[in-house]
């Protein structure tokens, strides 16, 4: 069995319609590593852009999408766990895997084989540590990790504010009761990142957040509102769901949304392609194609690079 293909990169630079046609075309079947298109109907804010798993008349299966219903809180650990047991059904049928998706932190995951634990998030710590340093953080982490004799497995334990947060959230459970981690061996894979300038990404996220809102984007956020999930469920879930909620609820006006809405979505894709060059430096080779090229000419480029 050739080794998976993963497919990365910054918001609206053409992932899904890449990883559906390469899968199409190797006989392959494409799991999600999108944190936010596990939920049910919430389609135009995740950008599920379901349209494009059909090829050529042909729905690409695809993994991971429309997994757990709105308001409920999704995690790192659970993802894992669905993508083990996805993977492992289609190899097991003689299938090549193609991982899509931009969170980084779900596609490095499964890339390095993170040992997580099953401690759930604290939500009154994450707010006692909202707005501490890094350096901060790490002199707690060290100090919970000296009480529980623990050590700093390596230096990804404080790479990020939000990184650290989770393991003093990890180390302070094991104080009071110790929770094992699960061992997750790393998937090898070839990864390929799609580079577009700034320019055009900027050009591309602008263009496609227009085209959400005629796609009614706001309509789907009241269609949530009105089945019962509280407007504060859906403005945990960040970016086009916050801000169209509160446009939606009366706290924005319609350009407010917007212009804040778009600032944020930008904000986002630096911090995603942060995260993939962290992803380089800490020993995963990223082989960076345009973005820009024809569909045709990527598939061809990366098909060169599999083996």
């Amino acid at each position: 069995m050739r080794k998976m293909i993963t497919i990365l990169g910054p918001t609206a630079c053409g992932k899904t319609a890449l990883a559906a046609a390469l899968a199409k075309q190797i006989g392959a079947e494409v799991i999600s590593a999108d944190s936010r298109q596990v939920y049910r109907r919430m389609d135009i804010g995740t950008g599920k852009d379901l349209a494009d798993y059909v090829v050529d008349g042909v729905r690409v299966p695809c993994h991971l999408v429309d997994i757990c219903e709105p308001g409920t809180k999704y995690n790192l650990f659970q993802y894992q766990q669905d993508f083990t047991e996805a993977y492992e059904r289609i190899t097991s049928a003689g299938k090549p895997v193609v991982l899509c998706g931009g969170s980084g932190l779900y596609l490095e995951a499964v890339l390095k084989g993170y040992q997580l634990s099953p401690v759930p998030q604290n939500e009154a710590l994450r707010k006692r540590l909202e707005g501490k340093s890094l350096e901060e953080l790490t002199a707690i982490l060290a100090d919970l990790k000296q009480r529980n004799h623990s050590v700093m497995h390596n230096r990804t334990d404080v790479d990020s504010a939000q990184r650290a947060i989770r393991a003093i959230e990890i180390e302070e459970a094991n104080l009071l009761s110790p929770v094992g981690c699960r061992y997750v061996p790393p998937v090898p894979s070839l990864v390929i990142g799609l580079a577009i300038s700034r320019e055009e990404r900027r050009a591309r996220i602008s263009s496609r957040l227009r085209a959400r809102m005629d796609e009614g984007m706001a309509d789907e956020v009241r269609a949530l509102i009105a089945e019962g999930i509280p407007p504060e469920n859906l403005i945990y879930y960040g970016l086009e769901y916050k801000y169209v909620t509160e446009y939606v609820m009366g706290k924005l006006t319609l350009e407010q949304m917007l212009t804040q809405l778009e600032i944020a979505i930008h904000q986002f894709a630096k911090r995603q392609m942060t995260w993939f060059r962290g992803m380089e430096k800490r020993g995963t080779p990223i082989h960076w194609i345009d973005a820009t090229l024809p569909l045709e000419k990527k598939i061809e480029a990366i098909l060169a690079l599999w083996d």
